[in-house]
């Protein structure tokens, strides 16, 4: 039996509190999740390229899962502020060819804190040049088969490392019965070892950033059947519809970026909520 999916389009006035009765990134004052123990939200940022999902727990620790397109700093920025993070604890960059300036990285290492970033080997050497060396954070590499707890009760499990052009770092983060599969990897190689992971039954499915067509297979999306799936917003002006007939087809419950704006799922130890906030677009007459 499927997990209690609530689809929150404004607000949960017990668990979600914002200043606004139509909430958009225009309107919105600030995002209250109120997480507390045995809880957990993972954010998909709705930015208009690239992707950049923000995880955050009961003990106010916040943890990013990439950085946006190369133009989206400012939006990033915004969205953060929004959800008060004022510390982020991990940075994770899981593809290898994302091209980060040094100004990029200097610059949210320093406003945010951030203790440690933790990436693919292929990539780690490239951002220890990239950091100034007043710099503390750490530079990590996380391995196929790595597995740390990034939270309290939260366990992320590195399913596939690749170095070819279109991988990177695919991990699956545990909540206590919820798993959610975070995959930046679109080839065949890397398609062929996950088939042979213990990935079946995903509860919340990202889909890599930029998938081509046919980058993704029926037999793949099948065997993760996923409950949601989360697509940012493409590069091209839609996703490949053969991805969206196959997750169709398993009943997945999908949700864009790119037509639902930001999208939040937060997990108790039982079951989950989504809430989506829509981004205003400023249109020319």
């Amino acid at each position: 039996m499927r997990t209690l999916l609530i689809v929150l389009s404004i607000f949960i006035q017990t668990t979600l509190t914002v200043d606004a009765s139509k909430p958009t990134i225009n309107t919105i004052e600030n995002i209250n999740l109120n997480i507390k123990d045995h809880e957990v939200a993972v954010t998909f940022l709705g930015l208009s390229a690239g992707e950049a999902t923000l995880i955050q727990g009961a003990n106010n620790e916040n943890i990013l899962v990439n950085v946006g397109g190369k133009e989206t700093g400012a939006e990033l920025e915004g969205w953060l502020n929004l959800y008060d993070v004022k510390e982020i604890s991990k940075l994770i960059l899981t593809k290898n060819e994302q091209q980060l300036s040094d100004k990029q990285i200097n610059s949210l290492v320093s406003k945010y804190n951030i203790k440690e970033i933790i990436t693919t080997p292929e990539h780690s050497g490239q951002i220890v040049k990239k950091l100034d060396s007043t710099i503390k954070a750490a530079v990590v590499s996380w391995t196929m088969g790595t597995k740390k707890t990034i939270l309290p009760e939260m366990t992320a499990v590195v399913q596939y490392v690749g170095n070819d052009v279109n991988e990177g770092m695919d991990l699956t983060l545990d909540f206590f019965n919820h798993r959610i599969f975070l995959m930046s990897s679109f080839t065949p190689r890397a398609e062929e070892a996950l088939l042979k992971k213990n990935l079946e039954n995903i509860n919340v499915f990202k889909i890599p950033n930029c998938a081509m067509e046919d980058s993704l297979s029926e037999k793949l999306i099948q065997y993760l059947n996923p409950q949601i799936s989360i697509l940012f917003a493409p590069e091209e002006d839609e996703h490949d519809s053969d991805i969206l007939v196959d997750l169709h087809e398993t009943w997945s419950e999908i949700y864009s970026t790119k037509k639902h704006g930001t999208i939040t799922i937060k997990f108790t130890d039982s079951n989950y909520e989504v809430i989506t906030i829509p981004i205003e677009v400023d249109e020319e007459n």
